[in-house]
């Protein structure tokens, strides 16, 4: 997830780019990236697929999306990424701790 706004005018290679040099990753890496505009009513998602670049484009009509405040590029489950994407702040969202045990008892 890109934290700060973006020109929504850039295009798969300009949002590719911007993963490669603003984030430091790898843009053909087996993930989606994810981008919003400086109003929050609009967000773009890049990911690679075996050969070529997706880009999806959610467009709200009143809604704003609840971009999380904190971290510089969060990383998301797919469960968070729908969560935003249907408007739920994942910022306040709070999961019990996952635990590992050595033993039963």
């Amino acid at each position: 997830m890109h934290r700060a706004p973006v020109d929504f005018r850039l295009n798969i290679n300009g949002l590719a780019t911007l993963v490669q040099q603003a984030l430091g990753l790898d843009p053909f890496a087996a993930c989606v990236y994810v981008f919003s505009n400086r109003r929050r009513n609009r967000v773009k998602i890049l990911g690679w697929d075996r050969n070529g670049f997706w880009l999806l484009l959610k467009r709200l009509e009143e809604d704003r999306f609840i971009w999380p405040a904190e971290m510089a590029a969060p990383t998301l489950t797919v469960e968070q990424l729908h969560w935003l994407l249907e408007g739920i702040d994942i910022g306040v969202v709070q999961r019990h701790p996952q635990r590992m045990y050595q033993h039963v008892g």
